[in-house]
């Protein structure tokens, strides 16, 4: 779980301390008010999620005939036959002069030979559309861009089929005047600018940039390879991509539009192509929207997730980096009776402290930029926006505002997000095969996946979002930390201000107004839950607040976690109705396989969760469908079978865990509220596993743990049969308190029953 860093945690330590008095004086029953498309006052601010998530690029670019025309004939087009520092013009509208050609005249002029140290300018004062074809051509400018559009109404440059084509520029521009700064690129238009055709055309950007367009930029096919001192591919007003074969080389971005200024424009648009894309910050950055169809994606920025800089976390009770969060706690620790501390507990705080303190639920990830142009991210996430050193952007796919991937291929390593938005992420379909440095996929405000297939093999965090969707798809997540992370947000920090100086008043209104436009469901209408237990909040004693600006939403698909921190964690709460979850969680007592802050509310779908004990939680008892947590005496090695089957063998689960457990949590449509149901460890099964789930087979050889009957629609249970949930405020670390009272938190558990039943008799 993440946590804000140094400088921004002085906000945490007055909420915190604030919490902290409350709390210890008043531990009462809240009441949270949730209700979806209303909004707080001060200087929260309401955000409408409404935008078209099912957005195409025929929705965004439109193409014209000169867009896709590549024909030419001798007799309608002028020649230009270039010859080391001179050219031979043949036709008319173009004249060389001085090692390059000047084109006058709006038509089409077909280029072929080798110009060693000139310029071909386009200058046309009609505003009518220059046709350049490449015919075989090789142009190079020692100290200028090699083809500059300085004036046209559109420019469009067809590589001819069959031949091959090279355009570059020195390491030193020598401009007119010092106020002087474009051209800046090998290929430099100030008009429209479009290319085409089936040839090849490499292009070396040695000062700067590669290819720029200060207005539209469109490629509908070709053969391009790019490598530039900064930016590869760059459009101000859009990059629309059709088809074709990229490989770029950059030192900056491999390709983005910049048009911040005009919301309607500043978007990538691409319909499909292949692309190999080596970056030293963003692959492919949009500042509005970034919406790619299909495609075949081969993309590493800053020579990917290996160059990640070491997460570092800080917080008082928890948090990384020296010991008490998203480590291994003491191992003096020991189980202490509920509510007794251990001997090396440290002090709680007071109020003459100077806490370093930390939003310890999962404040959203380490993803700012600061480069000095329009590269930098205008809503950087929480944890990392106020540190006094922050790291270069490096992610996969970015957008400004809204990021949709609808279909395509994509092999990703990324030392920043792979997939990124300081808005929402849509993913419609798609094959993701993700190794991140940072967040596997992350919207500052919405991630909704409608399908596709996502595999996250390295990441900090897999899915991180303020509301997260999960309405169809397969995704595997493996995660350093949180495997989901529903957290941040645009409303978190003045909704964290309000509650510091509020905090006896724990009522939190959601002010995030969600229509949904595709899949099931994005936003919960929650109205009025109240119960003694939405506050599952952090920090000691479990005195944080829920965010109600934060939901994680699963409505079908299939989801397996892998998480070295919580393997699902919401600042706010969970909803499932569908599909199958799967979450292999920590191993340290300082982080939990479920996490959440106000409610996890089940009323359909499977799930099974693993993990560590200590800070271990179920569902809601608000929830329509029964779930059973299990916890064992003992650590349970990794890979050895957890079974449960009711009274008459038929299967309920049977799980091989990826790494070591003590607690399981089952929730299934079989489960009944007064159902009999007996729990097995080891064994055997004759059936075959996905992601260490049996589905099929006969299970044996098992040893009976414990045999039990279900009490209510959350039945926690151990060896001596059914008990209580866990009450305690766990081990130390993971970033979520103060640890350590007896391997829970100190707070009242949504979904559990209230008093020890003791050992129910055996199930028959």
């Amino acid at each position: 779980m993440k946590k804000n860093m140094i400088t921004g945690s002085k906000l945490w330590s007055i909420a915190m301390i604030t919490s902290l008095l409350a709390a210890c004086s008043s531990p009462a029953t809240t009441s949270t008010t949730v209700n979806a498309a209303t909004s707080t006052t001060g200087t929260t601010k309401t955000v409408s999620v409404s935008e078209q998530t099912s957005v195409k690029y025929a929705d965004l670019v439109s193409l014209d005939a000169d867009d896709t025309n590549i024909s030419w004939s001798e007799a309608d087009s002028t020649a230009i036959k270039l010859n080391g520092t001179t050219a031979t013009v043949t036709g008319s509208g173009a004249k060389a002069a001085n090692g390059s050609v000047t084109i006058t005249e709006a038509g089409t002029y077909v280029l072929s030979g080798e110009l060693t140290d000139g310029q071909i300018v386009v200058n046309v004062a009609d505003k009518g559309t220059v046709h350049l074809v490449l015919n075989g051509a090789t142009i190079h400018d020692n100290d200028s861009a090699a083809i500059y559009i300085q004036k046209a109404g559109k420019a469009v440059i067809t590589l001819e089929k069959g031949t091959k084509n090279t355009v570059s520029d020195g390491k030193t521009y020598v401009y007119a005047d010092a106020t002087t700064d474009e051209p800046d690129a090998a290929i430099f238009s100030k008009a429209d600018l479009t290319f085409n055709g089936a040839g090849q055309l490499t292009v070396t950007g040695n000062y700067n940039e590669g290819i720029t367009s200060k207005d539209d930029l469109k490629i509908i096919s070709g053969n391009i390879r790019v490598k530039a001192a900064d930016d590869g591919i760059k459009g101000k007003d859009m990059v629309a991509i059709q088809a074709g074969t990229i490989t770029i080389e950059a030192e900056g971005d491999g390709i983005k539009s910049t048009n911040d200024t005009d919301t309607t424009k500043g978007f990538v648009a691409i319909a499909g192509g292949t692309f190999d894309i080596q970056s030293g910050n963003d692959g492919i950055q949009a500042e509005t929207a970034l919406v790619t169809d299909g495609g075949t994606y081969n993309i590493v920025t800053a020579g990917g997730s290996a160059n990640a800089p070491a997460k570092v976390e800080e917080g008082p009770f928890g948090g990384g980096g020296g010991g008490w969060g998203g480590g291994t706690p003491p191992t003096d620790m020991g189980t202490p009776p509920d509510g007794e501390p251990p001997a090396d507990m440290p002090e709680m705080p007071n109020n003459s402290g100077t806490n370093a303190g930390a939003n310890t639920n999962g404040a959203t990830s380490s993803s700012a930029n600061t480069t000095a142009t329009a590269n930098t991210d205008t809503n950087a996430d929480a944890d990392t926006a106020a540190t006094a050193t922050e790291s270069t952007s490096a992610k996969a796919l970015k957008a400004g505002t809204n990021l949709t991937v609808n279909g395509g291929t994509y092999t990703i390593d990324s030392m920043d997000d792979s997939l990124h938005s300081n808005n929402n992420v849509t993913v419609n379909d798609g094959t993701f095969s993700i190794e991140s440095g940072d967040d596997g996929i992350h919207a500052d405000q919405e991630l909704t996946i409608n399908g596709g297939t996502i595999t996250i093999a390295k990441s900090y965090e897999g899915l991180e979002g303020a509301i997260i969707t999960l309405n169809d798809g397969e995704v595997d997540v493996t995660a350093s930390d949180d495997g989901v992370n529903a957290a941040g947000g645009e409303t978190e920090t003045a909704a964290s201000t309000d509650r510091a100086t509020t905090a006896t008043d724990a009522a939190t209104t959601s002010n995030i107004s969600v229509t949904e436009t595709t899949g099931t469901t994005s936003t919960t209408d929650q109205a009025s839950q109240g119960t003694a237990t939405t506050q599952q909040g952090r920090g000691p004693g479990g005195m944080g607040v829920a965010s109600s600006n934060n939901e994680f939403h699963i409505n079908g698909g299939t989801l397996t976690v892998n998480a070295g921190g919580d393997g699902l964690d919401s600042n706010g709460s969970i909803n499932m109705t569908g599909g199958t979850v799967i979450v292999n969680g920590p191993t340290d007592n300082g982080n939990g396989a479920l996490d959440y802050d106000g409610t996890f509310e089940i009323s359909g779908g499977y799930l099974v969760a693993a993990g560590s004990s200590g800070m271990a939680q179920g569902t809601s008892d608000a929830s329509t469908q029964n779930t059973i947590v299990m916890t064992f005496p003992s650590t349970q090695k990794a890979g050895t079978l957890v079974h449960v089957q009711d009274s008459e063998g038929n299967n309920i689960l049977t799980f091989a865990p990826a790494k070591e457990y003590q607690t399981v949590v089952v929730s299934s449509p079989d489960l009944k509220k007064d159902g009999s149901y007996v729990i097995y460890s080891g064994g055997t099964s004759t059936g075959k596993a996905v992601d260490g789930l049996y589905t099929d087979g006969t299970y044996s050889g098992g040893t009976q743990v414990v045999a039990f009957q279900s009490t209510s629609n959350v039945t926690w249970v151990n060896e001596s049969g059914v008990t209580t949930a866990n009450t305690g405020m766990g081990g130390p670390g993971g970033g979520g308190g103060q640890g350590g009272f007896g391997g829970g938190r100190n707070r009242s558990q949504s979904g559990t029953t209230s008093e020890s039943t003791g050992t129910t008799d055996s199930a028959k």
